[in-house]
Parts: structure tokens; C-alpha cells; sequence
């Protein structure tokens, strides 16, 4: 094992390649077999393409749109080249700065090396002896690349931590959004068009711009960064934490940790979308909702209202502007958290939205619609399931067995099939499923059911049919949502 570390000139990056498993340098990312980063974690994979993000452009970042173009073609030379005057800045350890580190010796007595997985156990959490899930001191001491991978998780990622540690310029567990041009199926194209699709445009800088390469801009007394006060690639190398790693033979045993680190303020991530609570207040960066991420959440995070209040993340934007091509995906990831405490990691992909502006206003409408058709659904299973996990387990099943049918929707608007044709193709999607999912909890047994019961079933069947065929207020604001005019021959009842 390494002595030590440099993340520029050292092969400490485990990947996937069309050869099998190997471990490269940064540099190699531009070599056409090399597909996907190999960690042992999903948050750590993410993470790593951030970091990559972050090098090319803090390295060797395109100029403009017709830059980006030119030079989607790999060129390791190119690459390797450019990177390499980073070096300096990029040791794990030794005399001089240390990556992600703070540039003072930092005095105090080491917390162990979990303190860089944000799942890991408190302090406490230890002390209650409450960490049953996930215990304490998973990792008693990490290798070098894997420490340098989850120093830079910790710091890109970092959840609110007590007094005077700071979280992320996102905030704590900040949803992530990738362009990736390989689509959907995922996992076929090569690693460079991933990191390339999302870097910004800009001009190269050396290492003298990085955090840890001055005295840290410590927050006791309030100071705040703001993008202005620093390069915009401090965008992928912020330092909200001041940390020291402590090293024996060849491995991380320790994490010293002081508090005060970087309060960064106003910044826009561009790999995170944001929203605004009303007009005119400022962006807040989106975080990750417990569950599977799909249609229900696209509204924020891959198309936004033209009301101002939503932003997608910028990657996604300007890959759309420089015309990066149809069929890609978005890597949507991240870690749901309950203030301190994580609850989940998502990842997920979904596709790239690119419509016109009223196109958009056609899908929105389709997801508003099955959120009435969820509420009806709810309504007609009440009877039988009462309020809590096995309806809501129902309610997210027809979520996910409508996201096929939306997926082919989309693409409907993509081709310019007609809006009234999609509507009413969707219409009959959700009716389907709905009808589905309630007959198959709902008619088995129906006649040996106590005939109070019986009756309500057979009533809470007839408002489903009455939502689907408008003949209802929710049937009324369902046909609404997708732009359809109930049947002309329809008599609106009351809602079940």
C-alpha cells in the first residue's frame, strides 16, 4: 500500500471498464473504455463524478457552447496535460496543504474515520447505545483512496453537525442532478461524455485558487463567502468543514475536526436545482424527499413553471442550450435527511426534459391529473384499508405502475403527437391501473363480505368510474387538469 497520495499524478480511482475493474488516475477518465466509477458506495460514486466535474473545470473547461462541441471527442493527451500543474494542491497528506484540508495543524483529539460517512453513528447516538442500524466504528481505519473519496463526500455533501459545523454550500444532503448522455439503460457510455455533459463553461485556474491553499475563512464572527469573493470552481471544492486527517502506516486512523469552517452564502451549485419560497426571496438549494424519486417530483427538478419560483440545476440547462442531443438521462441522487440524521440515499434516472414552453404546460398537466387520480384511488380503497402504511403502499403502487405509461407520454410530446391525443391516452393509462389495483384488493371474497361493506365497495368502485368518466367534482377537476372537456352526456355527481 501507498505511503502516500497525490489525487492527480497516483492511480487511486477505482472504475469499470469494458475490460473489467481497474483503477485509474483523473487524467484517464478520457480513455474510451473507462465507464462508471467503482466505490463501494452509491453516495461515493456520486460524489467522484462531482470531483471529476470539478477538475475538468477547474482545468480545462470549455469556453462556450460551440467550445463544448468541438471538443466533445476525448483527448487524454489533452487531459493529462492539463491536469497535471494541479498536482501541488493535491496530496492527501504530508508537510505542506493538504487536500480538503485545513492549512493549520489543528490540535484535539481524533474522532475515528466514520466521522466522514454522513450514515455514520453520532456521538450521541454511540453514547445511547442507540446505533443499531448502522453501528459505530464501521471503519477503523480506511486506505488512502477511499478516505480521500469520502473526505470529498463529506465536504460536498455535509449535514448540519453540531455547533459551529457548517453544512455544504448546498446545505445538508443537497439532491444532485447529472446529465448523462448514454440515456436511460445507463452504464454503456463512457465515463468522459458523462463528466463533459456537465461541466460549466469557464477559464482555467490554477491551484492557487483552492480553499486549502490559504488560511482558512473561518465563521465565529458571522463572515460569510460569497460567490464573488472566491473562483466559481469553489463550487465543487467548498470546505465547510475544517478537517485534519490523521495518518499511520498508510491509512486514515483518525479525523481531527474544529469547528468555525467556511458559511458560504448565495451560492448556485451547478449540479443542484433550486427554488424560491415566493417571489423575489432567495434560491434555496433542493434536497431528496424520502421514497422513489419519479414522475411526482420531475416538477422542480427536470422542468420547471415559468413562474420564477423553480430552477433546474444549471448543468441541465446548458446542456440543453448547447444542443447536447435527444435521448439523455438525468442521474438524480442524494441523501434524504431528517435534519442530522440520514434517512435514505436516492438515486435514480430519469429522462431529460426538453419541450417547449407549451408542451410543458401539457405535462405538467398529466401529473396533476394523476394526483387525482391518486386522491380518487384513496377515496374508493378508504372502506377497506384504513388510513395508514398498506393504503399508502396501494397509493405509491400506482404511482409506479403508471411511470411506463408516462415515460411513453413524454415521448408522445416529444414526437408532436397532438395534446388531446396524449390526454386522452393517459386518461385511459391511469383508469387502468386505478381500476387495477382496486379490483384486485376489493372484488375477491365480494359476496361472502358483510353487505354494509359490500355496498361501499360497489360505491367506491362507481366513483372511480365516475372520476375517469368526469362524472364527478374530482372526475371535473381531472378532465380539467389534462385539458379535456368532460363527456358531453356526463352528469356531475358527488364525490363518493
Amino acid at each position: 500500500m501507498a505511503a502516500s497520495l497525490n489525487l492527480i499524478t497516483d492511480p487511486w480511482i477505482p472504475v469499470r471498464t469494458t475490460a473489467g475493474p481497474r483503477t485509474i488516475r483523473p487524467d484517464q477518465i478520457a480513455e474510451a473504455d473507462v465507464l462508471w466509477p467503482d466505490w463501494p458506495r452509491a453516495d461515493l460514486e456520486i460524489a467522484c463524478l462531482e470531483l471529476l466535474i470539478g477538475l475538468v473545470f477547474l482545468a480545462d473547461p470549455p469556453a462556450d457552447a460551440r467550445d463544448w462541441a468541438a471538443r466533445r471527442r476525448p483527448d487524454p493527451a489533452r487531459l493529462h496535460e492539463r491536469l497535471a500543474p494541479l498536482a501541488p494542491a493535491f496530496d492527501l497528506e504530508g508537510e505542506g496543504p493538504r487536500f480538503l484540508q485545513d492549512l493549520e495543524v489543528l490540535g484535539g483529539e481524533p474522532s475515528p474515520p466514520d466521522l466522514l460517512f454522513l450514515d455514520s453513528a453520532g456521538g450521541n447516538t454511540a453514547r445511547n447505545n442507540a446505533d443499531l442500524m448502522v453501528r459505530r466504528d464501521r471503519y477503523p481505519a480506511l486506505p488512502l483512496p477511499l478516505a480521500a473519496m469520502a473526505l470529498y463526500a463529506f465536504q460536498a455533501f455535509a449535514p448540519s453537525g453540531g455547533a459551529g459545523n457548517r453544512t455544504s454550500l448546498r446545505g445538508g444532503g443537497p439532491l444532485v442532478t447529472l446529465v448523462d448522455p448514454a440515456g436511460q439503460g445507463g452504464g454503456g457510455g463512457p465515463l468522459w461524455d458523462l463528466v463533459w455533459a456537465n461541466v460549466p463553461d469557464g477559464s482555467p485556474a490554477g491551484p492557487g485558487i483552492l480553499p486549502w491553499m490559504r488560511p482558512t475563512r473561518t465563521s465565529e464572527t458571522g463572515r460569510q463567502v460569497l460567490p464573488g469573493d472566491v473562483h466559481p470552481a469553489e463550487a465543487f471544492f467548498g470546505m465547510p468543514r475544517r478537517l485534519r486527517l490523521v495518518v499511520e502506516q498508510g491509512c486514515v486512523t483518525g479525523v481531527i475536526q474544529r469547528p468555525h469552517g467556511t458559511n458560504y452564502a448565495g451560492w448556485r451549485h451547478p449540479l443542484t436545482p433550486y427554488y424560491r419560497m415566493k417571489a423575489g426571496s432567495e434560491l434555496l438549494p433542493r434536497h431528496p424527499r424520502a421514497g422513489a424519486f419519479g414522475y411526482r417530483n420531475w416538477l422542480g427538478t427536470l422542468f420547471v413553471r415559468g413562474e420564477g419560483l423553480e430552477e433546474r440545476a444549471a448543468a441541465l440547462e446548458t446542456f440543453v442550450a448547447r444542443g447536447g442531443g435527444p435521448g439523455a438521462a438525468v442521474i438524480v441522487a442524494g441523501w434524504v435527511m431528517d435534519n442530522m440524521k440520514p434517512r435514505d440515499f436516492v438515486f435514480s434516472r430519469q429522462p431529460l426534459v426538453a419541450l417547449p414552453e407549451a408542451r410543458l404546460a401539457t405535462l405538467l398537466g398529466l401529473g396533476e391529473a394523476a394526483e387525482e387520480a391518486r386522491g380518487a384511488l384513496r377515496l374508493a380503497l378508504l372502506p377497506f384499508l384504513a388510513e395508514g402504511s398498506a393504503l399508502e403502499a396501494q397509493l405509491e403502487s400506482f404511482v409506479h405502475r403508471t411511470e411506463g405509461a408516462l415515460l411513453a407520454r413524454l415521448r408522445d410530446l416529444e414526437s408532436g403527437r397532438e395534446d388531446d391525443a396524449v390526454a386522452r391516452d393517459w386518461l385511459g393509462d391511469m383508469r387502468r391501473t386505478a381500476l387495477g389495483i382496486f379490483d384486485a384488493l376489493a372484488l375477491p371474497g365480494l359476496g361472502t363480505r358483510k353487505p354494509e361493506m359490500a355496498e361501499r365497495i360497489v360505491r367506491g368502485r362507481s366513483h372511480l368510474l365516475g372520476t375517469f368518466s368526469g362524472r364527478s367534482r374530482t372526475g371535473a377537476r381531472l378532465y380539467g387538469r389534462l385539458g379535456l372537456a368532460p363527456p358531453a352526456e356526463s352528469r356531475q355527481t358527488e364525490d363518493a
